[in-house]
């Protein structure tokens, strides 16, 4: 190797130093040749390297000599049963190992994100997947993918599929409404809804009952654009009739605490419900009507689009009914 050299004064000695360092080494050494190198280091032989990596004797002999060339100093000793390596070969050949070794770490992690095992997922799902189903779906799922960082926005049904159009998230999960044909989708999970009452109320004590029953009662209701409120509002209409919702609010636990106060009746999932009968002043009552039984799907914009980890979480998901 040719260096332009200059020269500086340090401790009263004259010192050589190169002018250009050793940045040769970067463009003119590949990842080939330092295996190739390797390997014949490790058989101490370059016919055995070649049979090992699958490439003629005369390739490796040339990569070794490029090796060479490139650094100015010969790195083996070619003898009759084999090579020797050089001092100047055993430097080239720990480096060499370390970084093959961090090549290969970087196959190994990014392959993880190939198989969905590692990365980022954002999901907006709807109030009842979060409060009924999504907390244990997701730890399980956790205990088998650590890595996958997960980010769950809470939004009704309405805005899921507004915010999914608009490239919102990875993925949604909301009630099958109108809206969802936009979109690729598999079915989630079952939600079943059931009336909360005060303890004290006439039909606390029911085994079941329908909206049709209830029509005279003051209701507490979520807000306006949720997907339940809609669909009450429009199962009263059918029946002729419109809830008498005294009071809203914007959450779940809000709801059933009202009733627990003795404020109106409500609506609510089922495993939500049951959250709250062991603890609150309530009784929970199924309701029987056909439309009272929902289904939460999985809504995407296409399967092509969902990158590994999120196709992975959404094929856990499905799995979960």
């Amino acid at each position: 190797m040719h260096f332009e050299v200059e020269y500086t004064w340090t401790s009263c000695l004259f010192i050589r130093i190169p002018s250009k360092s050793m940045d040769n080494l970067l463009r003119k050494l590949d990842l080939t040749s330092l295996r190739l190198f390797v390997a014949v280091c490790q058989e101490k032989n370059i016919a055995r390297a070649a049979e090992r990596e699958f490439i003629a004797p005369s390739a490796v002999s040339r990569r070794i000599a490029d090796i060479e060339n490139v650094i100015g100093l010969p790195v083996i000793q070619r003898q009759s049963r084999g090579i020797t390596v050089t001092p100047v070969g055993e430097t080239v050949l720990r480096h060499a190992l370390a970084v093959i070794g961090n090549i290969e770490s970087l196959g190994a992690e990014l392959s993880q994100y190939f198989i969905g095992a590692k990365g980022n997922v954002r999901i907006i799902a709807n109030l009842s997947s979060i409060v009924q189903f999504l907390p244990e779906d997701i730890a399980a799922y956790q205990r088998i993918f650590p890595e996958v960082n997960i980010d769950i926005e809470e939004y009704n049904t309405v805005e899921v599929i507004r915010l999914l159009a608009e490239r919102g998230a990875d993925f949604g999960i909301c009630n099958a409404i109108a809206g969802i044909e936009e979109f690729e989708h598999v079915h989630y999970r079952t939600d079943r809804l059931s009336v909360m009452l005060p303890q004290t109320h006439p039909l606390a004590d029911a085994t079941k009952l329908r909206l049709a029953d209830l029509l005279a009662e003051s209701f507490v209701g979520l807000r306006r654009d949720s997907a339940l409120t809609m669909l009450l509002a429009r199962e009263a209409a059918a029946l002729g009739s419109e809830l008498a919702v005294k009071i809203r609010v914007g959450s779940l636990d809000a709801l059933c605490r009202m009733v627990h106060a003795g404020l109106g009746i409500a609506v609510v999932p089922h495993q939500v419900g049951e959250l709250y009968v062991n603890t609150l002043n309530v009784n929970l009552v199924p309701l029987s009507d056909a439309w009272a039984t929902r289904e939460l799907v999985i809504i995407y914009r296409s399967r092509e689009q969902l990158n590994a980890t999120a196709a992975t979480l959404v094929n856990f998901l499905a799995q979960r009914c």
